[in-house]
């Protein structure tokens, strides 16, 4: 005998139809797509920026923070002195609205395949920026330390004297980025092409550009703080990547392994050099990810000398808005640990 339905089940079974029937979402059908387009219009609509290498990258990306990321070419442990181009970077290339690299200079693998494929972007050249420090470059690597009397102040300074001469590609040292005001005087000129090649996103370049000056300038005295102590220990580097940072913070870089990472060094140069380190009393010579780290321990056998790692093009770093206050901490922390227990 079945038994008869209480007064709440029967209020059940007679909404069940009622309830099945109503639509599974309160949500009108046809607004389902305008939704769905919304949550990547940001994305669709930000240009396709296209990046040398990574501490621009990571300028570039802090800057369009909010509105895209930009593409990044020489990714990996990868150098830009011994670049060679892949089919994808091509694609980029062609794809591009913007790209930004330093110049020539460095990034001479580029210079090619953008006259070639970049017919469509705007091209921005960042050794061309207002505002930048060019140094000359120095012939030989076992160069001269510096005057004792170069402070940080004078660095400041000698910005806006040396900001207007006119450089020739080739006859200044492109490392340009190892001095935190050479990165706002990029910054600058990376904003002033992105809200003219995407004005309907200038608030946010603008916004995001001032953000990043402000924290580039906490950096610099961070920077200067950290690595004070130990300023004058003089120190041999690999190649001469470091010229910015050492006229920045007037650190006492003695001289470098090799003037080019391209060419590597015979015997009586690192000969030369095993000397230096001996007349000079440097106390740490530092290696570079991507180069022969078995020179370094040539040079410094039977010296007094450390070894140390720096990584001026951040090899080991992830890209993003980020890397560029890393390797610039990564830098200071280096050649602070190292010289300080020299």
């Amino acid at each position: 005998m079945k038994r008869a339905l209480g007064p709440a089940l029967k209020t059940l079974a007679l909404r069940i139809p009622a309830v099945l029937a109503m639509p599974a979402l309160t949500i009108p059908a046809l607004a389902i797509p305008a939704l769905l387009s919304a949550g990547t219009m940001r994305a669709a609509d930000a240009p396709v920026v296209v990046t040398s290498i990574k501490p621009i990258h990571s300028l570039v990306s802090a800057i369009m923070q909010g509105v895209g990321e930009p593409e990044l070419i020489v990714d990996g442990a990868a150098s830009p002195h011994t670049y060679n181009m892949k089919p994808s970077n091509a694609r980029a290339l062609q794809e591009a609205k913007v790209v930004f690299w330093v110049g020539p200079g460095l990034e001479a693998f580029l210079q090619k395949p953008l006259e070639a494929l970049g017919t469509n972007a705007s091209i921005a050249e960042l050794d061309n920026a207002p505002g930048l420090v060019k140094l000359p470059f120095r012939e030989g690597g076992a160069f001269e330390p510096h005057d004792d009397g170069d402070e940080h102040e004078e660095a400041d300074a000698t910005h806006g004297a040396e900001a207007d001469h006119d450089h020739e590609h080739g006859t200044f040292d492109t490392h340009l980025w190892l001095d935190p005001m050479n990165a706002k005087a990029m910054a600058a000129m990376i904003t002033t092409t992105l809200v003219a090649a995407d004005p309907a996103n200038a608030l946010t370049y603008q916004g995001n550009a001032k953000a990043l000056d402000d924290k580039l300038d906490a950096l610099d005295k961070e920077i200067a703080a950290a690595v004070a102590p130990v300023k004058d220990k003089p120190f041999i580097v690999f190649h001469d990547a470091y010229q910015y940072f050492e006229h920045r913070y007037a650190i006492r870089v003695a001289g470098s392994i090799t003037v080019s990472p391209e060419t590597i060094p015979g015997a009586e140069r690192v000969s030369q050099i095993h000397r230096k380190v001996g007349e000079l009393g440097a106390t740490c010579v530092f290696a570079e990810p991507q180069f022969e780290p078995r020179l370094i321990d040539v040079v410094i056998e039977g010296t007094r000398a450390k070894s140390g790692v720096l990584d001026p093009e951040a090899a080991t770093l992830k890209a993003g808005p980020d890397l560029y206050f890393t390797l610039m901490r990564g830098i200071a922390d280096s050649m602070k640990d190292c010289l300080s227990s020299a």
